[in-house]
């Protein structure tokens, strides 16, 4: 071996200096042979690295990542099932579009097609799920890694994936290993007529409204679009991950008469959100027969989709187009006192005052909304909405749905949620991302005014929580004082046992083939997921009353461990199977 090449950097040093040159700070991952040697180079380079349990995890993670801070999370695993595992975060990238940069190894080239170590075909496996697939040479892996984390930035964000074969990452190249920072994506706008055309329709309407979706919240576009609300007094909806783009507390908010604002309206404008079923597809009867939608959205696809307007949507950046608007709809001011308006806002009392009722029923075993308000009471006592110091974390079924609406988000990027395809399994991944994102020193993620650091709040249901629960280790392993709420009902949905002894002859039925045993949806009687927290060196609570609740809330707050805090619930057994999205007047 010559002097030239014992100094030379080796594919994997290459590949982690890549990634310094692109800013990145943090990567998630699972390393095995032989990815574990770019891990361990970029760390030599003080580049974070967060060694999750499960490749899922810390692929979601990765996206989540990429949502908070507006520029792709990078996720490292190996290759093969590594790779299999890890899809979960390229479906989530794509139907969230949040950008995410995935790295994994491969065989040696000269060893595929033998059945070599973990051999995957992973260019022709993810090449129909990602905006971009490749395999460099010794000498073209900084160019590939830069190429494909643009590729997973611009445009409508997704996943870059670069696969790394074991000889180029423990080889030498020869050329030089340079790379280039990649600046932000040129911003697009819309042409002076179709904005007339916009600001004129939204003038004449009887009954406006603004949609707000997580794409504005990705786009940072919270200023601009709380300019153009204020101005025009055109009232807003978000969606659920674009709560806090505008504040709850804001008046012109009709989360709260959801229902009624998306039926009365004549000009909707849509900002960063799809007409999927979120949104009911744009269509009756959700929305009126003769309504017209126009979107703005990054993606030319999106326009016209469903019931959108094709001749009036714009393909471009909220960035810029909103601002257009604003200027264009300069000195109108919609009228407070319209019918539509005044629908909404008795909507709005009618529907908050029931809400309030409901949260003031005392139960035992206690309800869902019995169990939010104490939390939200008790979280709004130590740490007011209005100083955005807590990042809201929700997934399951019913919890995610109830839990949506009680608590607070004034500011944007502090609500993540199970998002469009309602991934359940997501959760200790986003913590932990959120975590990175807000609490590392020089955070990446933006929010609010407050520079502090976030208390990251897991709202849990208990099947939710069993997808990822071993991601708890990794909190504790990193000093993540994550608190994670886990509603426990004893089921997907709901349980089947108001008692143990019930519960245990269903069981038993089970057990021996009989009829009548344990549902599809039934999960284990009152497991102890507390114990998930203290066996990594976090603290746990099992909790059964309102007293008790709000108790382990307040010590859990404070701690600077993880905490499980086990939530015991009423079962739901005798409920019927119901979703929100498709119930009559959900409010959602």
């Amino acid at each position: 071996m010559t002097a030239e090449e014992i100094i030379r950097p080796t594919g994997a040093k290459v590949i982690a200096q890549a990634l310094q040159q692109l800013g990145v700070k943090v990567i998630f991952g699972l390393v095995g042979i032989p990815v574990v040697q770019i891990a361990e180079e970029a760390i030599a380079l003080g580049i974070r690295f967060i060694a999750f349990r499960n490749e899922q995890a810390c692929s979601y993670a990765a996206t989540a990542y990429g949502y908070l801070t507006g520029r792709p999370g990078v996720c490292l695993v190996v290759g093969g099932p590594g790779v299999l595992h890890a899809m979960a975060g390229i479906g989530n990238s794509s139907i969230n579009a949040f950008p995410m940069l995935l790295l994994a190894g491969s065989c040696e080239t000269h060893l595929v097609t033998k059945g070599a170590f973990q051999e995957l075909d992973a260019i022709s496996l993810l090449t129909p799920h990602v905006k971009v697939a490749n395999r460099p040479s010794l000498d073209s892996i900084t160019q590939s890694i830069t190429h494909a984390y643009r590729n997973a930035w611009y445009g409508r964000p997704g996943t870059g994936f670069v696969d790394l074969p074991a000889d180029v990452i423990q080889g030498k190249p020869e050329g030089s290993s340079e790379g280039r920072v990649v600046p932000a994506a040129p911003q697009a706008g819309a042409s002076p007529e179709r904005i007339g055309q916009i600001a004129a329709l939204l003038r004449s309407a009887k009954a406006p409204l603004v949609v707000v979706g997580k794409g504005a919240a990705y786009a940072q576009s919270e200023g601009i679009i709380r300019c153009l609300v204020d101005e025009t007094g055109i009232p807003f909806l978000p969606t659920p991950m674009g709560k806090g783009v505008l504040p709850d507390a804001h008046p012109l908010n009709t989360s709260s008469a959801r229902s009624a604002a998306l039926k009365g309206a004549d000009v909707v404008l849509i900002l960063g959100a799809r007409l999927n079923w979120i949104l009911h597809f744009g269509g009756e009867p959700k929305w009126a027969s003769k309504v017209r939608l126009i979107q703005v959205d990054i993606s030319a696809e999106e326009i016209g989709k469903n019931n959108g307007d094709a001749e009036l949507g714009i393909a471009g950046d909220i960035n810029v187009v909103v601002p257009q608007l604003t200027k264009a709809l300069d000195g109108f001011k919609y009228d407070s006192f319209s019918p539509y308006m005044q629908t909404l806002q008795a909507s709005k009392a009618k529907n908050e005052a029931n809400a309030a009722k409901v949260a003031k029923i005392i139960k035992s075993p206690m309800g869902y909304h019995q169990v939010f308000d104490t939390i939200r009471r008790t979280l709004n006592r130590l740490s007011p909405a209005e100083d955005g110091n807590i990042v809201y974390v929700s997934e399951g079924a019913n919890t995610m749905d109830i839990s949506r609406s009680v608590f607070p988000v004034e500011h944007p990027r502090l609500r993540m949620d199970a998002g469009t395809h309602a991934t359940m399994g997501v959760g200790l991944g986003y913590a932990i991302a959120a975590h990175a994102a807000y609490n590392y020193p020089e955070p990446e993620g933006r929010t609010g005014p407050s520079t502090s650091s976030k208390k990251i709040v897991c709202l849990e249901g208990d099947s939710a929580f069993g997808f990822s629960m071993p991601e708890v280790e990794t909190m504790a392993r990193y000093n993540m004082d994550v608190l994670i709420f886990v509603v426990n009902n004893g089921g997907i949905y709901h349980g089947d046992s108001e008692e143990e002894e019930q519960w245990l002859k269903l069981q038993e039925k089970t057990g021996k083939g009989q009829l009548g045993g344990l549902r599809s949806t039934s999960l284990g009687w009152e497991v102890k997921y507390e114990k998930m927290a203290e066996m990594c060196g976090g603290k746990g609570f099992l909790v059964r009353t309102s007293e008790e609740l709000e108790k382990a809330t307040e010590e859990g707050f404070h701690a600077r461990v993880p905490v499980v805090v086990n939530v015991i619930i009423e079962s739901g057994s005798s409920k019927k199977l119901e979703f929100a999205w498709q119930k009559s007047g959900a409010k959602k």
